[in-house]
């Protein structure tokens, strides 16, 4: 069962990327998946997560708006849409599988966790 990351870099301020998580080892219709970031120095935080059964979605307030998160089962990859990028997005992002089949932004929920993909937000 793995989770891996892609598509982070440094990206000037009001840039744009876009995260992707490929699961291998099982399939996204069976769980739900989070995006969770830490900065340097802070706690974990949920960013969104996405149901995969009927795609309902929660997004943390901070980044409602500019991020979304999105799913292809056919591929089975998790993508996070980041625009409008600010220093303070800067962090390790990472994708992960909750325990149970909830919508959760709390990283305690989640039991596989990929390394991790760094986002540089700077000028």
């Amino acid at each position: 069962l793995q989770l891996v990351e892609s598509g982070g870099g440094l990206v000037q301020p009001g840039g744009s990327l876009r995260l992707s998580c490929v699961a291998s080892g099982f399939t996204l219709d069976s769980y739900n998946f989070g995006w969770l970031r830490q900065a340097p120095g802070k706690e974990r935080e949920g960013v969104s997560c996405i149901s995969t059964g009927d795609g309902s979605v929660v997004y943390a307030s901070s980044v409602r708006g500019r991020f979304t998160i999105s799913k292809d089962n056919a591929k089975n990859t998790v993508y996070l849409e980041m625009n409008d990028l600010k220093p303070e997005n800067t962090a390790v992002y990472y994708c992960a599988k909750t325990l149970h089949r909830q919508l959760t932004l709390e990283s305690g929920d989640y039991n596989r966790w990929g390394q991790g993909t760094q986002v540089a937000v700077s000028s």
